[in-house]
């Protein structure tokens, strides 16, 4: 089973960064498992920056859903991010949460069986405001 680091915080906090310290402390080549979707060019650059951070000695995989197909045995990893894999499962269950929260489920219980070191990137969405609208209510609730 993985050993599972968590670093949570808001947005543009800086826990990428902290996370990517992290990962290159326990290992030369860690895995940097990218979940983002391109949404718009603004989120396409706020992408290039987080690859612009990175140096040669990463491994890159992009995977937005399926985690568990991957194999990563014996890797260092870290997930960035966890919030943008859950709204990817989210979005393309057209924000039902039943369904999101038993697919995301089955797919985190299957990755997480395997064995290497995970470090994963999550943003903090319990301690804000109220969300506005009933989407984002439903995905904090997620």
């Amino acid at each position: 089973m993985a050993e599972i680091t968590v670093i949570t915080g808001g947005v543009r906090s800086g826990k990428s960064l902290y996370a990517q310290r992290l990962a290159k402390s326990v290992s030369a080549n860690p895995v940097y498992l990218a979940t983002a979707r391109r949404w718009d060019d603004d989120f396409g650059q706020r992408i290039k920056h987080h690859q612009d951070q990175r140096s040669q000695h990463w491994q890159t995989i992009e995977e937005q859903k399926q985690i568990s197909k991957l194999h990563l045995d014996g890797k260092t990893i870290m997930l960035d991010c966890i919030t943008l894999w859950l709204t990817n499962i989210f979005t393309d269950n057209q924000f039902d949460i039943v369904k999101s929260l038993t697919e995301a489920k089955t797919e985190w219980d299957s990755f997480i069986k395997k064995k290497f070191t995970l470090i994963v990137v999550s943003n903090e969405l319990g301690m804000g405001v109220h969300p506005e609208h009933e989407v984002s209510r439903k995905f904090a609730d997620l």
